[in-house]
């Protein structure tokens, strides 16, 4: 259980990854941020035009991730390199409802772990939800620790409330 095998987004899957996105973020989200918010981040972060934007011109590498026991998408993730600070920020983990507590955001850190090391970098580091308490709990239980808390606002008066998670890379 929880063994996984990430395979990489392409502009032939990129469509295919937003409408999961899409899934994922109303079957989760709206419980903790409202629908509103839900869908305000949805279109500005999640959407096909803004996942394009971020592969085209942030470099940014999304990964669906897939069960190794029969293939099946159980969820998705992406970030991108920092060359200024050697780390690589992993800006999405997100898991289908009932895939989750299946321990394959764990198997989606060791990926991490292994393309830190791959590509020298010294570590990794996300945000999360201050209220997600889910997920703060399976990063600290991965390894990271809480090196910031931010109030970001991301426009149409909505704030992200979250705290910076690190993990160093050895």
């Amino acid at each position: 259980m929880g063994t996984v095998v990430l395979e990489a987004v392409t502009s032939e899957t990129v469509s295919a990854l937003a409408e999961l996105a899409h899934e994922i973020w109303f079957e989760y989200w709206p419980s903790l941020i409202g629908a509103d918010q839900t869908s305000y981040m949805v279109d500005r972060f999640q959407s096909l035009p803004a996942i394009e934007r971020d592969m085209r011109d942030h470099a940014y590498e999304y990964w669906f991730v897939r069960a190794v026991d029969d293939g099946r998408i159980v969820g998705y993730t992406g970030g991108y390199v920092e060359p200024e600070t050697n780390r690589f920020f992993i800006s999405k983990i997100y898991l289908l409802a009932s895939e989750r507590g299946k321990h394959f955001a764990s198997a989606v850190v060791s990926f991490y772990e292994r393309l830190c090391r791959e590509r020298g970098l010294s570590a990794m580091y996300l945000t999360v939800n201050k209220g997600n308490d889910l997920g703060v709990r399976a990063y600290r239980g991965n390894g990271f620790s809480v090196i910031d808390a931010v109030e970001t606002d991301i426009g149409q008066g909505f704030i992200m409330d979250d705290y910076i998670m690190e993990k160093c890379v050895k």
